[in-house]
């Protein structure tokens, strides 16, 4: 099974870590949050794997050689000429998903006990352009589901934009919930992608095509998630890793 890493953020809220490696070489537990994802990966059975790359780049492409590839096919998509954001990232990617099979996109921040193989099969029995690994977690930007666990907008609560394709939405007729970082992708999703250009989010691309295709949620019980992104969740996240 195939997966793409999202590994060429900038980190900027883990500085000044990310000042001299990049965010996916930030260690946690006693090893950098890239060798973490990858091990899940490879533990749930995808042995096959693209991680993007941007700032620090040659420093992820160095650490993955100096491991042997963790014993795995691992490429690199590059992106250091311009940061592509999430949606341009995986279009950029669409080579390497030559095997016309679902795929699963982990951004390298996210420590998880979700089980990726219950996940994938998710998806599968759903049919489903995109699974989204999603969690009923107090925040401010919400996506918005309908009883069907289908998407339908995203609204800001702090500032009250709602986004939708669909005419004068009500945002509290729809669950509320939150992106985890973690999904799975139908190789169909590369053909919704073609008029896009080349640098574009992930969840404005959803969103504009919410009302054709199916973009599912995946809310799980007892799922704990843990986003690295600040240099003060640090200790916590060595907790998570050992509890």
């Amino acid at each position: 099974m195939k997966a793409m890493i999202f590994a060429a953020g900038m980190g900027t809220r883990l500085k000044p870590l990310t000042d001299t490696i990049p965010k996916a070489l930030v260690p946690v537990g006693g090893k950098p949050l890239l060798q973490h994802i990858i091990e899940k990966l490879k533990r749930f059975g995808f042995n096959e794997i693209i991680i993007n790359i941007h700032h620090f780049g040659q420093q992820i492409i160095d650490f993955v050689q100096e491991n042997n590839s963790f014993d795995i096919r691992i490429e690199f998509s590059d992106e250091r000429e311009q940061l592509l954001d999430t949606g341009g990232g995986i279009k950029k990617a669409a080579w390497f998903f030559d095997d016309n099979k679902p795929f699963l996109v982990h951004n390298v921040d996210i420590l998880s006990n979700i089980d990726l193989q219950e996940l994938y099969h998710f998806h599968l029995k759903n049919n489903t352009i995109a699974t989204l690994l999603c969690s009923i977690r107090q925040t401010s930007r919400y996506l918005l589901f309908d009883t069907d666990n289908h998407l339908r907008g995203w609204i800001n609560t702090k500032t009250g934009e709602v986004k939708s394709p669909i005419y004068s939405i009500d945002p509290f007729d729809y669950q509320h919930a939150a992106f985890s970082g973690i999904q799975i992708l139908s190789p169909a999703i590369f053909s919704y992608m073609a008029s896009f250009e080349e640098k574009f989010s992930t969840i404005d691309f959803y969103l504009s095509i919410c009302d054709k295709a199916n973009l599912t949620a995946f809310i799980p019980n007892n799922q704990q998630v843990f986003d690295v992104g600040k240099i003060d969740t640090l200790s916590e996240a060595d907790n998570f890793i050992f509890s």
